[in-house]
């Protein structure tokens, strides 16, 4: 059986990424429009209609514009964009983040692709908070490090055509992330997590940390129990590992040109102090290789399929 797909937003960063991994696989077909034809309504439309699954690459506005097109109840939706993460009736697409949750990809007609930053501040957290180990009510903070490569072509342009492109900078300091709505809610926490990103002048990569006071917590959990209850969750995952705990350096390229997510829990023990550390490729887990993982799973084929380990 062929897959009819089509990227809506191909050419940008992220739909090129999922066009690569899909590209000669003979169970998904491409529908295309040339470039006379991408912004053309009624073509998007009739595209759109055709398709078994769509995947919209699109900014927020023209991504719930797309969805609107759809007039049919057979085409089904992945959403990389930031516009339905939150919205009732669509499934959050991390498969591994809860129990059942690869199941309702699997059934759903409307589903959600996760940001990259949340991604790793989720996986991290989440596990955690449904063991009882971090307490729901937790001002939780992030911070965290991405790759230019998640600012779009705008930023790619920007760093690649600068003299002397700022090695770091720090961004979203005004503590309204559109990130962040996603990450309380999928966390199932009380706060919104302070959230601190920063673009660094590499390419792709990605590094999420969220740092605990273990000591404080009433149960008071060790840097093992974390662990061991991070190993448990993602037992079964191909594409989440649990790093070397005993690292004494985790680099931003970690996990860059792969689609798979690295978790480690570091700290000191006699402290009760932890730092729990994601690293992941910006455009892999966190964009283009979540999307493909979603369509696997939507249309029951191996989930890891076209994906780099």
């Amino acid at each position: 059986m062929t897959i009819n797909v089509f990227i809506d937003g191909a050419v940008g960063t992220t739909g090129l990424e999922i066009g690569e991994r899909l590209a000669g696989r003979g169970e998904i077909a491409l529908i295309q429009l040339d470039d006379t034809k991408r912004k053309d309504a009624s073509a998007r439309a009739e595209a759109l209609n055709d398709a078994d699954v769509v995947i919209l690459c699109l900014p927020d506005d023209a991504a719930r514009e797309a969805v609107a097109l759809i007039d049919n109840d057979r085409t089904r939706v992945i959403d990389a964009s930031s516009a339905h993460r939150v919205a009732e009736g669509w499934t959050y697409g991390f498969a591994e983040l809860e129990p059942g949750q690869q199941a309702a990809i699997a059934e759903a007609k409307r589903v959600s692709n996760p940001g990259c930053y949340p991604t790793g501040f989720l996986a991290l957290v989440r596990p955690l908070v449904r063991a009882g180990l971090v307490p729901v009510d937790w001002p939780l903070t992030v911070n965290a490090v991405s790759g230019y490569s998640g600012g779009g072509k705008s930023m790619i342009a920007e760093y690649r055509g600068a003299a002397t492109p700022a090695a770091a900078r720090a961004y979203g300091l005004g503590l309204a992330h559109k990130h962040v709505a996603e990450m309380q809610k999928h966390a199932r926490i009380e706060h919104a997590p302070i959230f601190a990103p920063s673009v660094a002048n590499t390419y792709r990569g990605m590094i999420v940390e969220v740092p605990l006071p273990l000591h404080a917590f009433s149960r008071r959990p060790s840097l093992h129990v974390c662990e061991a209850v991070l190993g448990e969750a993602y037992r079964d995952s191909t594409l989440i590992r649990i790093g070397d705990a005993d690292a004494t350096t985790v680099t931003i390229e970690a996990d860059a040109g792969t689609d798979r997510l690295t978790l480690r829990v570091c700290g000191n023990p006699d402290t009760g102090q932890a730092r729990l550390i994601a690293t992941l490729d910006n455009l892999g887990k966190g964009a283009a290789g979540a999307a493909v993982q979603n369509l696997n799973i939507m249309a029951g084929l191996d989930p890891v399929a076209g994906l780099t380990l």
